[in-house]
């Protein structure tokens, strides 16, 4: 399954796009410019990974003591940054805010009726949230992205930014999309990113950022953002490859990293630049190791961090 909103994805770009794309992406490394929403798998043949991505920055910070596989792995559980969160220090990203939106919730699955409501995402009406997908061993999306999120925020409050979650473990479920959009609009986020791994077939492998398409219908108008989302969505896949080693997904996106979608409840609502990150296909066994890896996950932090402050830099 995958973990954005049910509904069947936008067209794969052509190959000439897909080959501009990637040298952005590349560029994107040394610096360039620019799901919950759901669980259904997206299959597709698998194709040519993309060349040999630069080796992960020599300044990533030392990565925490790797987790073994099993189906409920431990998660840093840290207090809401409502509740009590320490002052950032001063930094690069002094001023700035960013929300982090670890996609679904650990406990959904015991909360099927609430999360199954539908709410209104402007165009049309979605589920409140999904489960979320897993990896054959039960290593599950929720616990992987509240980690991913956690190690996120403590790279980012480093550079002085404020940094809020959508929501800290600290719920039975959810929250619903809309309010994971609402809350990143009241914020007045500089930058909005919801971390997620997708749920596609095995040999389906990599990484794709997911960016807002122009919708407008009731509370949805993405006119303003999606401009600025697809800087931060580019900036944060070229980075997000130096940092991990991993190529942009070999079935979605044409080996550009890159996927525009309109069907998202959590980009339609979004006032602010915001996109989603599938850091990898937790049902391919390669990519599963390197989702289950607290030292690649560390990686991932990093990159998609450093994404965020490369757009928040200029």
């Amino acid at each position: 399954m995958r973990d954005d909103e049910s509904v069947p994805p936008t067209p794969r770009r052509p190959a000439l796009f897909a080959a501009a794309t990637l040298t952005v992406l590349c560029l994107g490394a040394t610096g360039c410019g620019g799901g919950g929403d759901t669980a259904q798998a997206r299959p597709g043949p698998a194709g040519t990974t993309a060349a040999a991505p630069a080796p992960a920055t020599a300044s990533s910070p030392a990565p925490a003591s790797p987790s073994p596989v099993h189906s409920s792995p431990s998660v840093a559980r840290s207090p809401s940054p409502s509740a009590s969160a320490p002052d950032a220090p001063s930094g690069p990203l002094s001023g700035k805010t960013v929300v982090i939106d670890p996609g679904h919730n650990p406990r959904n699955h015991l909360h099927t009726a609430e999360i199954g409501r539908q709410v209104d995402i402007g165009t049309t009406h979605k589920e409140c949230d999904t489960t979320g997908t897993s990896t054959n061993s039960g290593y599950a999306e929720a616990e992987f992205t509240l980690d991913v999120a956690h190690r996120m925020r403590t790279l980012l409050r480093a550079q002085g930014a404020k940094v809020v979650l959508t929501y800290d473990d600290d719920r039975p479920f959810g929250p619903c999309v809309d309010e994971r959009a609402r809350i990143g609009n009241k914020a007045g986020a500089d930058a909005v990113v919801s971390v997620h791994a997708d749920g596609s077939a095995a040999g389906n492998r990599g990484f794709h950022v997911i960016l807002p398409g122009p919708v407008r219908g009731g509370d949805a108008d993405t006119s303003e953002i999606v401009g600025p989302s697809r800087d931060l969505g580019t900036r944060i896949a070229g980075l997000f490859v130096r940092a991990t080693g991993s190529a942009p997904s070999n079935y979605i996106g044409g080996n550009t990293g890159l996927d525009t979608r309109k069907d998202l409840g959590g980009l339609n609502l979004s006032t602010v630049p915001k996109v989603f990150i599938e850091c990898g296909n937790m049902r391919d066994p390669k990519d599963a190791a390197l989702l289950s890896s607290a030292s690649w996950r560390q990686k991932a932090a990093q990159g998609i961090a450093d994404g965020i402050s490369s757009y928040l830099n200029g």
